[in-house]
C-alpha cells in the first residue's frame, strides 16, 4: 500500500492569494477614504475656527476665517524662519483684523508657535500660545489655561507703548514676566512687538485681493 504524500500548495497559488488579499484592502482603504473624506475635511475646519475664533473675542465678523487664509513664503521679515500663515478678517467688507501664526526659535526651550491678533487700527486683539515646549510650571503659563500673563497684550500697539518700551521690566520696558521665565516671556513680548511692525509696514498689502499665496 502506497503511502499518500501531502504536496505543500503551489507558490503561484499563494502569491494570488496574496495579490487578491493585497487589491481587496487596496480598494476597502480607498472606499472607507472616500466616505470619510468630507466628514475628516470638515473637522478639521471646525478645530481651526475653534482655535482662530478666541484671539477676536468680542468682534464681529464675516465668512470663515480660515477662507481668506495666506501664506506668506520665508524670508518674510515676521518673527520666525518658517512661513508664516496670515488669517484676513472682515466685516460688512472691510479689513477688521489679521491673524498671524508665527514660529519664532527664541523659546527657552526652542520654537514657539503663536497666533496674534491685530485688528486695523493697528492693536492687539489678543495673543495665545499654539505650540510650544517651555518648562512646565515656568515657561508654560504663557498657555492662557494656566496663568493670565499673555492677556495683558490686548490692546497693545506700537504707541502704548511706545515701541522702544517693548520690553520686560527687568530690561528697562514696560511688561511683567513671568517668574523665573525670563527667557520665555522675553521671547513673547519680542514677536508681539515685531509682528506689530511688520503689520503697519505691510497692512495695505496682507489685505490686497489674492487668490494664492502672497
Amino acid at each position: 500500500m502506497t503511502a499518500s504524500v501531502n504536496k505543500p500548495p503551489s507558490l503561484w497559488a499563494g502569491a494570488v492569494t496574496l495579490a487578491l488579499l493585497a487589491a481587496l484592502c487596496t480598494a476597502l482603504i480607498a472606499i472607507t477614504h472616500e466616505l470619510t473624506r468630507d466628514r475628516i475635511a470638515d473637522n478639521r475646519q471646525r478645530l481651526l475656527e475653534e482655535s482662530l475664533a478666541p484671539v477676536l473675542e468680542g468682534l464681529e465678523y464675516e465668512g470663515e476665517l480660515s477662507d481668506s487664509m495666506i501664506t506668506i513664503p520665508a524670508p518674510h521679515g515676521l518673527p520666525g524662519s518658517d512661513d508664516a500663515s496670515i488669517y484676513r478678517v472682515y466685516a460688512a467688507g472691510q479689513p477688521l483684523a489679521a491673524l498671524f501664526v508665527v514660529t519664532p526659535r527664541n523659546g527657552y526651550s526652542g520654537p514657539i508657535r503663536l497666533l496674534i491678533g491685530v485688528d486695523a487700527s493697528g492693536r492687539i486683539t489678543r495673543v495665545r500660545a499654539l505650540e510650544h515646549r517651555e518648562t512646565p510650571g515656568l515657561g508654560d503659563r504663557i498657555d492662557a489655561d494656566k496663568s493670565d500673563w499673555i492677556e495683558m497684550f490686548r490692546g497693545t500697539s506700537l504707541e502704548e507703548p511706545p515701541v522702544g518700551d517693548w520690553n520686560i521690566r527687568r530690561d528697562g520696558g514696560e511688561f511683567d514676566h513671568l517668574s523665573g521665565a525670563s527667557v520665555t516671556s522675553r521671547a513673547v513680548v519680542w514677536v508681539v512687538r515685531d509682528t506689530l511692525v511688520y503689520f503697519a509696514a505691510n497692512q495695505e498689502r496682507l489685505f490686497a485681493p489674492t487668490t494664492g499665496n502672497q
